[in-house]
């Protein structure tokens, strides 16, 4: 699946998740869900290239953001890449 970063970055805070800084390397994120007491937070490359498969997968793996890719293909169904 293609990607770019700041394509991932829109339909993370459509989904929620809340910008709490940007850096040279990335925006961070931030979501708090229901029955954890920290929030989850992850750093995504604020770049318009496709992000590399490792690193979109780290994204959406369980540590992260939980989503998976089935979960981001979701995301993508029902809002579009815009």
């Amino acid at each position: 699946m293609r990607i770019s970063g700041r394509q991932l970055i829109r339909l993370l805070e459509i989904d929620g998740w809340q910008v709490r800084g940007r850096a040279t390397h990335g925006v961070f994120l931030f979501k708090k869900f229901p029955g954890e007491t920290i929030p989850r937070t992850t750093v995504v490359p604020d770049k318009a290239d496709d992000l590399p498969d490792g690193t979109l997968g780290a994204i959406l793996g369980v540590k992260q953001t939980g989503l998976g890719r089935t979960g981001l293909k979701t995301l993508i169904e029902k809002h579009g890449l815009g």
